[in-house]
Order: structure tokens, then C-alpha cells, then sequence
């Protein structure tokens, strides 16, 4: 199972009117590749710190590169520490990864405006799949698509998910959007901010 590959196909198949923004996406992906390393053995949460693990990675491309880059000499990265280094840049990474593999097509024409910047899905037993394990209400991984954007937060009861790595993980993802959030609201007032003077020195 790759969650985050599962993540990446149902965010491009998200409805136009609800927009995903790549950093809170990209921050979700590293969440749910942590998560999918630690059921493999790959590595391990302690505490609030990545560890490695005994087993080595998945064959899968982006896992295995994600695996390389752990710290491995204590005091090792905190989760949000990888959320964040780990993150940058990573829904690129997916969409090209998809691209590669044939999942993913660009529109040809005028069709392109669609979605701008974005191949489209094609249809696919694993887009079915991931589509399927949304349908589902798999709490972690609809946690980790409300992260994402994708979905409003599941109406189930947040101590449903007992597993402490899996809460430690989403709680980490949680703030880090929450950050990004801010940041992108900060910038918002800021250009806001600057518009006015530039128009009222005109």
C-alpha cells in the first residue's frame, strides 16, 4: 500500500470549485510516506523523533528516496522537522512520478485551461483503487486528505485513531498546515498592505 501515492491521485481527482494548495498537499504526502515507512519497518517514531528502522524500503521510487534521506545520528529530526524538509516540493514530485507511469496525461488544445498546470487522470485500476480507499473512510487516510485540502476533517471522533505514531504524525501535519496557513495569510495582508500604498502614491 502507498498512501501517498493513493493521496496524490485523489488530490488531482478532486473537484475544480476545491482547489488544493501544493504546500498543505505536499506536507500531507510526507506525512502519509512516514507512515507507510513506519508499517514497513523502514523506520519508527519515538516520541516525536524519526528513527530508523531494521527493514529496508519499499521498491517504490519516492519511498526508497525518502527512506535515504532519515537522519540517522541522534538526537535524529523531529516529525515536523521531516514534515517540513521532506515536504518541499513533493506534489511535484508525485505528479511527475504519475506522469512517468502513465496515470497521469496532459489535456491536449484548448482543454489545457482545465486545469492549468496539471496532467488529468486517466483511467486506471490504481486510480480506482485510491478513489475506493477514499469512498472508504479509512480514518487515517481521510485525516490525512483533510490535511491535505482535499476533504473537510472526518466526522469521527479524533480518539478513534489510538495508534501514538499515527497521532503523533497527523497532529505534526495538522500544525505545519496550520503554519503554512498563516504564513500564506501573513503574505496575504502584507501585498494587501503594499497595493494600498502603491495606489495611494499614484
Amino acid at each position: 500500500m502507498n498512501t501517498a501515492r493513493d493521496l496524490a491521485i485523489v488530490a488531482l481527482a478532486a473537484s475544480p470549485d476545491r482547489p488544493v494548495e501544493q504546500g498543505d498537499l505536499s506536507l500531507a504526502l510526507a506525512a502519509s510516506e512516514l507512515l507507510d515507512l513506519v508499517a514497513a519497518g523502514v523506520l519508527a517514531v519515538d516520541g516525536d523523533h524519526v528513527v530508523p528502522g531494521a527493514r529496508s524500503a519499499p521498491v517504490d521510487p519516492l519511498l526508497t528516496e525518502a527512506a535515504a534521506t532519515v537522519v540517522r545520528e541522534e538526537p535524529y529530526e523531529s516529525v515536523e522537522d521531516w514534515l517540513w524538509r521532506r515536504g518541499q516540493g513533493l506534489s511535484s514530485a508525485y505528479d511527475s512520478a504519475l506522469e512517468q507511469e502513465g496515470l497521469t496525461a496532459r489535456p491536449r488544445g484548448l482543454r489545457i485551461a482545465r486545469r492549468a498546470g496539471h496532467a488529468e487522470l486517466v483511467d486506471s485500476p490504481e486510480r480506482h483503487r485510491a478513489e475506493e480507499r477514499r469512498a472508504s473512510g479509512e480514518p487515517v487516510f481521510a485525516a490525512l486528505a483533510a490535511a491535505a485540502g482535499i476533504q473537510d476533517e472526518p466526522a469521527g471522533d479524533a480518539a478513534d485513531l489510538t495508534d501514538d505514531t499515527v497521532t503523533t504524525v497527523l497532529a505534526a501535519v495538522g500544525n505545519a498546515v496550520m503554519e503554512l496557513e498563516a504564513v500564506r495569510q501573513r503574505r496575504a495582508v502584507e501585498n494587501a498592505a503594499f497595493d494600498n500604498i502603491w495606489r495611494g502614491g499614484v
